[in-house]
């Protein structure tokens, strides 16, 4: 028996940590909108780290399946500037 633990759809929340540029922000916010379509008004959050080097960018989607996660966590893990992806 296979049950999903995550009722579909759902908002889903994607971090993705990387540099603190807006050449960052715009890559994940590009990649994010190839799997999930237009975000809704405040879907994305950006936070810089103390130092102010890096920052983390928070995009909330309304998720289909599992599968779109995937897709969409291996497409993020494949931009050269991510240091991680939650």
């Amino acid at each position: 028996m296979n049950r999903e633990i995550v009722e579909f759809p759902c908002n889903w929340p994607i971090k993705a940590f990387g540099p603190a540029t807006e050449d960052f922000e715009l890559a994940v916010v590009a990649v994010v909108r190839r799997h999930a379509g237009d975000l809704r008004e405040n879907a994305v959050r950006c936070r810089r780290s103390q130092g102010g080097k890096y920052q983390a960018v928070t995009v909330t989607i309304q998720a289909r399946d599992r599968a779109q996660l995937e897709a969409l966590y291996a497409d993020l893990r494949a931009l050269p500037d991510v240091v991680m992806v939650l």
